[in-house]
């Protein structure tokens, strides 16, 4: 049973990561140069019996036309790879990818599609778009503050979702007093300007 509990931990991890990696991909487009990744972190918090767990993604690609004169015109397509969820062990990784969780064979992929983008207080702006998870899409809003350090920029944020409403944690793991259903992303990018 505790090596089960820990495999519930990683896997409700590996769907926060995952809309994690969704928003912060977001932010690569003609506007900034590459993601410095050696600088750049994507967390995601889950809790099983009320201990948090981490995980994240190591590949995403991702389009963004944004400017910050001009956030309404922006736009934003993001694909997550699920099959780059790591854990730190590849047998959590493999349990992560099964049925129960992402599927990852039927469900290779995980997209993110922005709808809106708009400012919301100085430095901050809220992207609103479709996430799309396991098959299935919820509209999402994904708080955004941006900082300039000279020809570098960061975003930071969070975001919650809930695990259930992708399908994520079925059998057993649906039931969400054992695995809680809220899962909160945290990033920090890091991109050079042109």
């Amino acid at each position: 049973m505790k090596a089960s509990v820990q495999r519930v931990r990683l896997a409700v991890s590996a769907m926060v990561t995952l809309a994690a990696a969704a928003s912060l991909a977001l932010w690569t487009s003609d506007a900034f140069a590459q993601i410095d990744t050696a600088h750049s972190t994507i967390t995601a918090t889950s809790k099983q019996m009320n201990v948090p767990v981490e995980g994240k993604f190591t590949r995403f690609s991702g389009q963004l036309a944004f400017d910050p004169a001009k956030p309404a015109a922006g736009n934003a397509q993001v694909s997550v790879d699920m099959t780059s969820y790591d854990l730190g062990d590849e047998t959590y990784n493999d349990e992560v990818r099964g049925k129960d969780w992402f599927d990852a064979k039927t469900y290779p992929n995980a997209t993110f599609v922005s709808s809106a983008i708009a400012p919301a207080g100085t430095d901050m702006f809220n992207v609103t778009g479709k996430l799309t998870i396991k098959g299935k899409s919820q509209t999402v809003v994904v708080p955004v503050k941006v900082t300039t350090q000279g020809a570098a920029h960061a975003f930071d944020g969070s975001l919650t979702i809930k695990r259930s409403q992708y399908d994520v944690g079925l059998g057993e793991w649906k039931d969400t007093s054992v695995v809680a259903d809220d899962v909160v992303i945290r990033f920090h990018l890091v991109g050079a300007g042109k």
